[in-house]
């Protein structure tokens, strides 16, 4: 390790409990820490992953989300509101997600799940939490659902996928974006464009893992080791040092989330 290596990385947006990691996820942890990696999301997206995620937070190094992913936006019901409540009452558990709306692959109709999207919302807006949203080839829905939910609204928009117009609009809703994979593939030169747009106390970075492998790692299993690699890829990009991206893309985690600093670590 160098003196340019940052204090410690923070991965946004991981899938931690998701079985992909069932037979490894000790030796992933270990090597996210060897990276540099202190401290990840374990995002849920469905009523049996939300116990799951939390039981991986420890306050510490991991915090825990619950939400119904659009994919699932079919099974929403009285019953799934209230054993989301549930599931955000749990220690640790520190955001409304991921949720939002999908067009792209449509595995539930629109109608039921922006109506799905529009209540999670409401939701995050009554507890005082922020929101992990999913959007993918529905701007112009996702907007309205946001926008809908007025000035007490925070959050970020999770791997983000849209040019610069886009991320103007989002950030002027006082929105965070936060940056996979996606942004060191050659042929996203709009998402780096957004990501240059972005003001540096309103981004973060994620792996989306176990998706999403960035350059070098394509074509491999996504972990949040690999938070590292897009960082240093955006902070290259950017023309800022991969340390002090670092500090700043972590401390923004810390101040949406509610946890402690780069400098309690």
């Amino acid at each position: 390790m160098t003196d340019q290596e940052p204090a410690f990385w923070t991965d946004s947006h991981c899938h931690l409990a998701m079985e992909e990691f069932d037979a490894d996820r000790s030796a992933v942890l270990e090597r996210a820490e060897e990276a540099r990696v202190r401290r990840m999301l374990a995002v849920g997206t469905t009523p049996e992953d939300w116990p799951a995620c939390a039981a991986l937070a420890d306050g510490k190094r991991l915090w825990a989300t619950a939400g119904l992913h659009p994919h699932e936006a079919s099974r929403w019901s009285p019953a799934v509101a209230k054993a989301l409540g549930e599931a955000l009452n749990r220690r640790w558990v520190v955001a409304v997600g991921e949720i939002g709306l999908d067009y792209h692959y449509d595995l539930s109709p629109r109608a039921v799940q922006r109506a799905a999207f529009e209540a999670q919302v409401a939701r995050a807006v009554d507890g005082g939490l922020p929101v992990v949203v999913h959007s993918r080839k529905a701007f112009e829905d996702t907007v309205a659902v946001l926008r809908g939910a007025g000035a007490a609204l925070a959050g970020v928009i999770h791997c983000f996928t849209y040019g610069p117009r886009e991320a103007e609009i989002l950030l002027g809703l006082g929105l965070h974006l936060s940056f996979s994979g996606i942004a060191t593939f050659p042929k996203a030169p709009e998402i780096r464009e957004a990501a240059a747009l972005t003001p540096s106390d309103r981004m973060l970075v994620e792996t989306d893992a176990p998706y999403l492998a960035p350059v070098p790692y394509r074509g491999k299993r996504c972990e949040p080791a690999h938070v590292a690699d897009v960082g240093r890829h955006l902070a290259g990009h950017l023309g800022v040092d991969a340390s002090e991206f670092a500090r700043l893309s972590s401390d923004n985690a810390a101040r949406l989330f509610g946890w402690g600093s780069c400098g309690e670590a």
